[in-house]
């Protein structure tokens, strides 16, 4: 008997029961939709941290002091003051791959504009900070390297400063603000960023001259990290390795010492959470196709049914020429037809739903196409382990006995 035959025989028994094959369907359904949900979810995330670290800069390395000894007493990395103005003025001058660095110094305080305060960061840095860290000016100028050897009271502020201190409309530019008693003149408003990855807010800041912040308002002679761009993603791993040989002369360590620095790339951070993201995914994953494993456990229950139900029919069709092969492939086919209507339904509905989550509860989605075509795998491979198995029995019935079942 051949296929096609085959295949109208499978449709014309499907046809017959057609609520129970859609119910045998729904738990085929509920599998795929629920997969296709969660990886377009998983990789929509995926996707978002990634474009968000970009915006931070892919290839910006950042060197902060190392936990180290000092009187014998282990100390943390934020209590250090290992790094100095001369470790950056040497990588800045002598590192390889390095486009940009900028040293840094911060502080948390109140910043005051007339009877307007709120609390902020203030951080000191040089005019390579905004290529470094992809910040653009939206309005006035960025201080220049003048300002940063004159140790010049300006600043550039971010869109949440100029909200929570200018909130009659006032314009900022030219405006004074104080931080912490210090007065600071505005010279620049910067474009707005919005929330990083961590959820903090990339606008509430203040930048001014690395000398302005690190003598007048810390008053210390260390810095509190370096910031630097590599002349290409690529080349960050080269980049860190050579600002680590730099730092490890200045600082006089061993072969076989600890380093007293610490110098990490966003490369890792990115690497880092694509690792959770997609771990994350999988378990979703793995959680979601239990309801294919239900849905197969029903398809075979059903076909089992269906082959009982249709003894006699199978005993008639042996009776006048039918092979076992044939009987097989007959439920076999009707098996392989529930499971893939309902994964093709299942996909629709998963799309559906991931277009829902996206639009209703704002969560970033990201559909690949390979998602769709691995579920129609899984839905043929389905279709065929859990409906092989009655097949089987049904190929293996003998005519007679068929014929005299009650």
């Amino acid at each position: 008997m051949n296929i096609s035959n085959l295949m109208r025989i499978a449709l014309r028994a499907l046809n017959g029961n057609k609520f129970r094959g859609f119910l045998t369907m729904l738990g085929i359904i509920i599998g795929v939709a629920a997969v296709i949900t969660m990886l377009a979810i998983g990789q929509g995330s995926k996707a978002s941290i990634q474009s968000q670290i970009s915006t931070m800069g892919s290839n910006m390395i950042n060197i902060r002091p190392g936990a180290g000894q000092f009187g014998g007493v282990r100390q943390s990395a934020a209590s250090m003051q290992t790094l100095k103005p001369e470790d950056y003025e040497a990588i800045a001058a002598r590192a390889e791959y390095i486009s940009a660095a900028s040293p840094e110094v911060s502080s948390s305080g109140q910043a005051i504009y007339r009877a307007n305060n709120a609390p902020t960061s203030i951080y000191g840095v040089n005019t390579s900070y905004l290529d470094i860290r992809k910040y653009s000016i939206g309005e006035g100028d960025m201080f220049t390297e003048n300002d940063v050897k004159a140790s010049a009271k300006v600043c550039v502020i971010g869109k949440t400063v100029v909200e929570n201190l200018f909130t009659n409309g006032e314009e900022p530019l030219g405006q004074i603000i104080r931080f912490n008693k210090i007065p600071l003149k505005v010279i620049g408003v910067l474009e707005s960023k919005g929330d990083n990855t961590m959820g903090m807010d990339q606008d509430d800041l203040i930048l001014a001259p690395f000398g302005t912040v690190q003598k007048r308002i810390l008053a210390i002679t260390h810095l509190h990290s370096i910031s630097a761009s590599a002349v290409s993603e690529e080349a960050t791993e080269d980049a860190i390795e050579s600002i680590g040989e730099i730092l490890r002369q200045k600082h006089k360590i061993g072969l076989n010492d600890e380093d007293d620095f610490n110098v990490r790339s966003q490369k890792e951070l990115i690497t880092m959470i694509s690792s959770t993201a997609d771990i994350m995914t999988v378990l979703l994953s793995c959680i979601a196709g239990i309801s294919l494993l239900v849905g197969g456990i029903g398809i075979m229950n059903i076909m089992y049914v269906s082959v009982t139900e249709r003894t006699r029919e199978i005993g008639l069709r042996m009776s006048i020429g039918a092979k076992g092969r044939d009987i097989l492939m007959q439920f076999l086919i009707e098996s392989i037809l529930l499971s893939i209507t309902g994964g093709i339904i299942g996909v629709a509905l998963g799309v559906g739903s991931s277009y829902l989550v996206k639009n209703v509860a704002q969560w970033p989605i990201q559909i690949e196409p390979y998602t769709i075509v691995l579920a129609f795998i899984v839905c043929t491979a389905t279709g065929i382990f859990f409906g092989w198995y009655p097949a089987k029995k049904a190929s293996e019935l003998d005519p007679i006995d068929a014929l005299r079942y009650e």
